[in-house]
């Protein structure tokens, strides 16, 4: 059994959307609805759906001013709203799925199912990563377009930010572009030998050739050149 909450400014908006719900989708529970996203912050606060449908435009807060208030979320999130104009934002949000009102039902059910296999993917992951954390080899598990890669780390060679998103760069293979912040990352690789000497970059303290303390800058083994922030400079040359 799936659960979501609903939350829409626009109380015909959310009586809409639970009556889809009831009526097209299958072993889904409408858990709550809001039109105040302040009280639908407090919930989710002592509550575990798994998804949340959010409306985009909303006067007290929009709904990715919504998502702010979640540094780390349990939950999947499907955008709904009457403009496409948010389409992009609602990607780089990690959105689930984006809706457009009036909603289709076609449309929904397809949505569900995502978040069906979102749910079953995430519990998947969270145990194979608890698995691997148990075991002393250095591999983690990477979320790439819907599968879970595998890596040692001594094959990273550093990570760069974009945004939401990282990019991981590899020796010998491509790089990975994945939906994770790079603090998420640096967080996978806390007990290895990783460093983030810039707000933008982790490098593999393994693959430093040069350091250049003039032009404050490191040369890793692929001749790549890193940064390092003045406020970084201190504590990387105590770990190197």
């Amino acid at each position: 059994m799936l659960k979501v909450i609903l939350i829409d400014d626009e109380l015909k908006s959310i009586k809409s959307l639970e009556w889809e719900i009831n009526n097209f989708c299958k072993d889904v529970e409408v858990m709550e609805t809001f039109t105040n996203p302040e009280k639908a912050i407090t919930y989710l606060r002592h509550n575990d759906p798994d998804c949340v449908f959010l409306d985009v435009e909303m006067p007290e807060m929009d709904g990715f001013q919504f998502l702010d208030h979640f540094q780390k979320r349990d939950f999947c999130v499907v955008f709904v709203t009457a403009y496409n104009q948010y389409a992009i934002q609602a990607i780089k949000e990690n959105a689930l799925d984006y809706l457009l009102k009036p909603i289709d039902s076609d449309d929904l059910t397809e949505t569900i199912e995502k978040v069906r296999a979102d749910k079953r993917n995430g519990r998947t992951y969270d145990a194979l990563e608890e698995r691997l954390k148990a075991h002393t080899d250095k591999r983690i598990a990477i979320p790439v377009e819907g599968k879970l890669v595998f890596i040692n780390t001594d094959e990273i060679i550093y990570c760069k930010s974009d945004g939401n998103y990282c990019k991981i760069h590899l020796e010998n293979r491509k790089p990975l572009f994945i939906s994770k912040k790079l603090k998420e990352i640096q967080s996978l690789l806390s007990n290895q030998d990783f460093f983030r000497v810039h707000n933008s970059y982790l490098i593999n303290l393994k693959k430093v050739s040069e350091y250049l303390k003039t032009e404050g800058y490191v040369i890793l083994d692929n001749q790549q050149e890193i940064p390092v922030s003045r406020n970084k400079k201190s504590e990387f040359l105590d770990k190197i």
